[in-house]
């Protein structure tokens, strides 16, 4: 690159960052379109939607129909919005809460009267109900011309697959029509064209993917163990509070800041390439949030602070690579070239590694989860592209136009490494004694209180009091004199609050009040803030986080954590790189939960984007000194000193593993300094789990991947060289 070609290079990127930037605050028109404040927003952030269902027809409904249907309306709701909220209230109520929205007529046209499907023969028979059916989708087959054509697919139950067969067998001859009958109308009425036994039905016909989509849902929708109605609908407001929003954006804004000064203290002009860099991923990161529609809410805020970390990540790797080659007597230009060259390996691999894992998360994932996986795999994939193509173009442009003098660059200096194997042993049992001292107070904890972590209503379910104040109070003024007097009586520190749009009312979500409660807490908002005894009245809601959404959570934990293994292990060319990465994975995941167990920090819907936070992190800085070792080794050939390799190689990424963590830390440390009391338990524990994350990967991974290298592979490895003597 000519110094013109440097000249326009770095123009055309500042443009860009400014012309972002200014989408990013003040939008594309009028409307905000792409702007940050046009972003859709969860309960958690914005509020949304709330509709109360009621059971129809069975005052005491089984706990298997509720959960059968909790478990069919939350896969509904998933399509408005995957932060959308579905629960039990008392015996026979259902709570759907959809956020981003505001218009709750609009949601109910839309979502229809639950439960009331029936397939019908010509006669007017019944052929299955909605309970027969187990899934409906939209979805893309090739017709008899060769062409794609949009159609519906039935999955059915077993009894559904035995009643359809023989109502196909029946229709077969002369094919008859089967009538979808709806809320009392008929909403697709296809020909039967085969006799169908095996469970598995197309509808097609459908004049679009939307037209397939709507009826798919419709089924769906239908097909609940329980015939609902509406009973009541609100718009609520935010549960943190606007305050929550705005310390967030100032945390963020303060948190980068300090980053940019770090880098270009640290590494000079590759630092000012960086902070354009990471500036400019910033904001098209806002505008990617605007263009794919995704509701953020705090979960999701992690995704992209775990995905800014390791764009810093990325820089912090291919600079320290570019000084060591500058160390070897490489001219500046050369250096930069095989710096990127050499960083790449570390950088693809650690980030789709994590892609891995977000990709399994957002397929088998539910609700936060899958919100989670979105925003930290669109992150992942723009971190890449900022470090590997903005990165690379800027510092190049800075080079040809000028800074081409090595004191610009640094030069790594020769550090004798340091014998962290020489004290795997204490490591090992530092680990160990904090794992099993998380248990035991797990332990503790059940005997005492009877639950081994300090679960919050999302888990354990609470009860929901609707209080209507004399007076309309901000969210706020609510968190500032209301809730401190409710969390003194319930004995609960995370009281969820939420507005009704237009009305004085307030919802207040606690764990479980008894009688007891109840009452003194009828008497103190009487009493303290004048309101009327008949407007308060307390519902036993469950767990907004099922058990289905929990099963499915650990189960794509568990996949990913499987096709991480493989990957690694396809890459690396033995197993023990990748046996060792999990270890340390769930070494963090454990030592993390020792301290949920200690400090009795809240366990809810942001202990699942911690830990899935810490699972992204934690392998992904194991894998930067697993490149390193690969690569010694390679160089080094099959005499080399294992114990000396590996002590080399964690020295060699030293710097990176301390400086990525730090400005990691310094994210989420600026989240818990300004963020409201929410937000500082969802930070508290993800800085443990940075700090955790750093520990393991610079003092255990190296250990664990020597002692299998040694003891697991010793004999086979002796038996080739053997061979190869012989």
């Amino acid at each position: 690159m000519d110094k013109k070609k440097g000249i326009l290079t770095l123009v055309i990127s500042i443009l860009a960052l400014i012309g972002c930037t200014i989408v990013a605050v003040f939008g594309l028109d009028s409307g905000k379109t792409g702007s940050a404040s046009n972003i859709k927003l969860g309960l958690d952030l914005a509020g949304g939607v709330s509709i109360t269902y009621e059971v129809v027809g069975e005052e005491n409904p089984s706990a298997e129909q509720m959960s059968d249907t909790i478990y069919k309306l939350q896969q509904r709701a998933d399509g408005y919005s995957t932060e959308a909220q579905v629960y039990q209230e008392g015996s026979n109520r259902i709570n759907i809460e959809i956020p981003g929205v505001s218009d709750a007529n609009a949601i109910l046209e839309e979502l229809g009267s639950p439960g009331s499907l029936l397939f019908l023969d010509k006669d007017g028979n019944e052929v299955l109900t909605g309970t027969d059916v187990a899934d409906a989708q939209a979805v893309y087959e090739t017709n008899s011309m060769g062409s794609q054509e949009p159609v519906v697919a039935l999955t059915l139950t077993e009894e559904g697959t035995k009643k359809f067969a023989a109502a196909t067998k029946a229709a077969l001859p002369n094919h008859d029509i089967i009538y979808i009958i709806y809320d009392n109308m008929i909403v697709s009425y296809p020909s039967v064209q085969a006799e169908i036994t095996d469970g598995h039905a197309v509808i097609n016909g459908m004049e679009s993917f939307e037209a397939a989509s709507n009826l798919a849902s419709t089924i769906r929708i239908g097909g609940l163990s329980l015939e609902l109605q509406e009973l009541r609908s609100n718009v609520v407001g935010a549960q943190l509070g606007s305050d929550a929003i705005r310390t967030s954006l100032i945390a963020g804004a303060i948190g980068l800041a300090l980053i940019v000064i770090f880098m270009i203290a640290v590494y000079w002009i590759p630092g000012v390439a960086s902070a354009l860099a990471l500036c400019l991923y910033t904001v098209m990161l806002v505008l990617l949030l605007n263009g794919f529609d995704m509701t953020l809410t705090l979960p999701g805020i992690a995704g992209i602070i775990l995905s800014i970390g390791m764009a810093v990540d990325a820089n912090v790797i291919i600079f320290a690579r570019i000084r060591e080659e500058i160390a070897t007597g490489k001219t500046v230009r050369s250096a930069i070239k095989i710096g990127f060259q050499k960083a790449f390996s570390a950088i693809f691999d650690g980030n789709v590694t994590t892609l891995i894992a977000a990709a399994v998360l957002g397929w088998m994932g539910s609700g936060t989860i899958k919100g989670f996986a979105q925003t930290l795999a669109l992150g992942i994939v723009l971190s890449m592209f900022t470090a590997l193509v903005v990165t690379r173009l800027i510092l190049n442009a800075l080079y040809a136009v000028g800074f081409q003098k090595e004191k610009f660059y640094g030069r790594a200096k020769e550090r004798t490494p340091i014998n962290f194997l020489s004290k795997k042993v204490v490591f090992i049992a530092i680990s160990c004694v904090l794992i099993v001292g998380g248990f035991v107070f797990m332990g503790v904890n059940r005997a005492s209180t009877g639950n081994a972590l300090n679960y919050s209503l999302e888990f354990i379910g609470g009860t929901s009091t609707n209080v209507t104040f004399p007076e309309d109070r901000s969210i706020e003024d609510l968190d500032a004199n209301v809730v401190p007097v409710i969390e003194q009586i319930s004995g609960d520190p995370n009281v969820q609050t939420q507005k009704v749009q237009g009305t004085n009312e307030v919802i207040f979500k606690t764990r479980t009040l008894t009688v007891d409660q109840r009452q003194e807490l009828d008497d103190a908002l009487v009493d303290q803030f004048g309101v009327e005894k008949e407007s308060i009245t307390a519902e036993t809601i469950s767990s907004t986080i099922s058990s289905e959404m929990r099963s499915s959570a650990v189960l794509a934990v568990l996949v990913a954590t499987v096709l991480m293994l493989l990957y690694i292990w396809f890459r690396f060319k033995d197993i023990r790189f990748g046996a060792s990465s999990v270890l340390a994975l769930v070494h963090d995941v454990l030592v993390v939960l020792a301290f949920y167990a200690v400090a009795k920090v809240s366990v809810g819907n942001t202990f699942i984007a911690c830990m899935l936070t810490i699972v992204g992190y934690s392998i992904n800085a194991t894998i930067v000194i697993f490149d390193r070792v690969r690569e010694n080794l390679r160089l080094s050939g099959s005499r080399a000193d294992l114990q000396e390799l590996v002590n080399r190689s964690i020295t060699q990424t030293l710097s990176r593993s301390i400086f990525t963590s730090l400005t990691t830390f310094v994210m989420v440390a600026a989240l818990y300094v300004l963020g409201v009391s929410s937000i500082k338990e969802f930070a508290l524990p993800l800085m443990v789990g940075i700090v955790c994350g750093a520990y393991s990967s610079v003092c255990l991974t190296g250990a664990m991947w020597y002692l299998m290298r040694t003891k697991i592979g010793k004999k086979t490895e002796a038996g080739k060289g053997k061979a190869a003597a012989k």
